[in-house]
């Protein structure tokens, strides 16, 4: 399963994942600049990660996040996150034009809503099955 994982994640990388990647170091840059928001910025960088090497990876919620990753998020998908998720959009519909492309169309749609809400979240390998944090 790692190997297919690998597959994917290469074809993957080629064809959309480094252009993504991106976009949300672009992101990260600017909230580091801002200063205030390196919060956002630090969140941006792990999603960047993600973004750029997604299979065999998910997202959960982290355990005790609460009222402030919700404000956090609600600033974020003002400022940064509605663009992410357009642009997550906007690569995916190509993707679903190719026959091969399809399956990362999909992926690329199931990165909207960590684009939209990242803060309260974290990345974990699939490899550890259900439960298994």
């Amino acid at each position: 399963m790692k190997l297919f994982h690998l597959l994917l994640n290469i074809i993957w990388l080629v064809f959309c994942g480094i252009w993504m990647a991106i976009g949300y170091l672009i992101a990260a840059l600017i909230c580091f600049i801002l200063i205030i928001t390196i919060p956002f910025g630090v969140a941006s960088l792990r999603i960047a990660g993600f973004v750029i090497w997604p299979f065999g990876r998910t997202t959960v919620e982290k355990p005790g996040a609460g009222a402030g990753s919700f404000i956090g998020n609600v600033i974020w998908v003002i400022f940064a996150g509605w663009w992410l998720a357009l642009a997550h959009l906007v690569t995916s519909i190509p993707l679903f034009l190719s026959i091969i492309g399809i399956p990362f169309g999909w992926a690329n749609l199931k990165l909207i809503p960590i684009s939209l809400m990242p803060l309260g979240r974290e990345v974990v390998s699939t490899d550890e099955g259900f439960g298994g944090r």
